[in-house]
């Protein structure tokens, strides 16, 4: 596997109940975001971090109100939950965890991953985050507790350095300079999104008339 690992130590804490009959947990792995819309470059981050981390399952999590990203211009949820599942369609390794649209209000990932583990007690999360979100990691919520609870995987980024003082694993990811915010502006102004969302993707947002406004 080609791993570029800075930090491989990530303290565990103990499950609220013991693991399943084996023993073995399910090493699954998260990339949330607000995906608006979801784009090609999403898919190729989930395809290559769970390939070079043999990870049992890639689970794509629209949040409902980020807490550190100006989410102005996020359609409504339903609209997103539903490119999500016309992206990852096909792919038996790719699911969607609904969990922070279903609680709704602003999404902390400490408050998800709690909730996620109380339900999986029996599953390791791997959670998958740009280089940009790696910098920003002091100041999210509870970002102490937080690294006791789960793995964060770093997917490098332009203008941001593979380091943290906090366990990251950095994963080679080929550099996809794809951008939402790209992608709206096209949409806007008439150009084409042609391969940079899934075709089911872009027949979605041209029958639903997203982002012309």
């Amino acid at each position: 596997m080609n791993v570029n690992t800075l930090v491989k130590s990530v303290v565990q804490t103990k499950p609220i109940v013991e693991p399943n009959e084996s023993g073995k947990k399910k090493r699954v792995g998260i990339l949330g975001g607000t995906f608006n819309p979801p784009h090609t470059g999403h898919l190729i981050i989930a395809e290559q971090v769970a390939s070079q981390l043999d990870l049992d399952e890639m689970l794509f999590m629209p949040d409902a109100l980020p807490p550190h990203v100006d989410h102005k211009d996020a359609i409504a949820a339903d609209d997103r939950k539903k490119m999500v599942e016309l992206s990852i369609a096909g792919n038996p390794l790719f699911d969607l965890e609904t969990a922070e649209l279903e609680r709704g209000g602003i999404s902390y990932t400490f408050d998800t991953i709690v909730e996620l583990k109380r339900k999986h007690p029996d599953y390791e999360y791997y959670f998958v985050i740009g280089g940009d979100m790696v910098d920003y990691l002091p100041k999210w919520y509870r970002i102490g507790e937080l690294v006791k609870l789960v793995h964060f995987v770093g997917v490098a980024r332009t203008g941001f350095p593979k380091e943290s003082k906090y366990p990251v694993m950095w994963v080679d990811v080929p550099l996809i300079e794809i951008s939402s915010t790209q992608i709206r502006w096209n949409i806007q102004h008439n150009c084409s999104i042609k391969y940079l969302v899934p075709k089911d993707v872009e027949h979605y947002i041209k029958e639903e008339g997203l982002y012309l406004e």
